[in-house]
């Protein structure tokens, strides 16, 4: 039900925790925050014991179909605490940290909002890992074009306020991602619906009233905000390009759908409020 979490939510949350508890690690070595960039091998050999534990942990704890959801929401988890040690550190990849909590927390995030919001579409695929091989690419990248950057120009990715303007973008989209999320409730799905199911219902109160997409709004923000973040300017033009045309097309998809469920009703909204992203006014089709 709505508002509560099931077995699987449950062990998401658990595993998500565990799998962050690798950020304790400092405390435990005596050693400084800066443990992913120190030299040598203590610190390296004690975050591969960490994910040796935690995973024989699960697997002991779990069945085989609660395993899989588990060591999805560990690992995210592990990468949220490795870019928190990151962030607390001093070294050159401070702000990569701030990377990793933030893809991290908005991939673990997506599933956890759905297991409160609509458990009956709950699946693997709520995590978003596997979006689209366009999605891993456009994230892998991110990563090459921060690497290079760094050994040939290393003070481009030195631009702090940059790279926190960037992280309140990041903020500032998924926050209203998952209030719309939470204010569509049941009626929010990763997959746009062909069917019209009997609760299904036009949301148009809370960030619906500001925007008629507001998720995808908060997801091409976020989106281009982690490139801002990483001082990626190639990437920055390429996210909002990608973005805004994958948007603009997932956009005219969707609202074909909505017309066609809720006819006027749906028609003197689109009227009323904005698509929320810029220059995409959605569907042309009157009744």
């Amino acid at each position: 039900r709505r508002g509560r979490l099931g077995r699987e939510g449950r062990a998401s949350l658990c595993s998500f925790l565990l799998g962050a508890s690798v950020a304790a690690l400092p405390l435990l070595l005596g050693s400084s925050p800066s443990l992913l960039a120190a030299p040598g091998l203590r610190g390296r050999l004690a975050l591969a014991l960490h994910v040796a534990g935690v995973n024989a942990a699960l697997l002991l704890i779990y069945p085989r179909p609660l395993y899989k959801i588990a060591v999805r929401a560990c690992f995210l988890g592990f990468a949220f605490g490795c870019g928190l040690l990151l962030s607390a550190g001093r070294s050159a990849w401070r702000h990569f940290g701030w990377y990793m909590c933030s893809l991290s927390l908005f991939h673990y995030s997506e599933y956890l909002v759905t297991a409160i919001n609509n458990p009956r579409s709950l699946s693997l695929d709520s995590f978003l890992l596997n979006h689209s091989f366009e999605y891993n690419l456009a994230a892998l990248s991110s990563w090459v074009e921060f690497t290079l950057e760094k050994l040939f120009f290393p003070e481009l990715k030195q631009i702090t306020w940059l790279s926190t303007v960037g992280l309140l973008m990041v903020i500032f989209g998924d926050c209203l991602r998952k209030a719309a999320m939470l204010t569509a409730g049941s009626n929010f799905n990763h997959i746009v619906q062909n069917e019209k199911s009997d609760t299904h219902t036009l949301v148009t109160s809370g960030v619906y009233g500001w925007f008629r997409h507001p998720s995808y709004v908060g997801w091409f923000y976020w989106s281009i905000g982690t490139q801002v973040l990483l001082c990626n300017p190639i990437c920055v033009v390429g996210y909002a390009l990608a973005s805004w045309r994958f948007f603009r097309e997932r956009i005219e998809e969707e609202e074909i759908t909505l017309i066609h469920f809720f006819g006027e009703e749906y028609l003197e909204y689109k009227r009323k409020v904005p698509s929320g992203l810029p220059f995409i006014k959605g569907v042309k089709l009157e009744l």
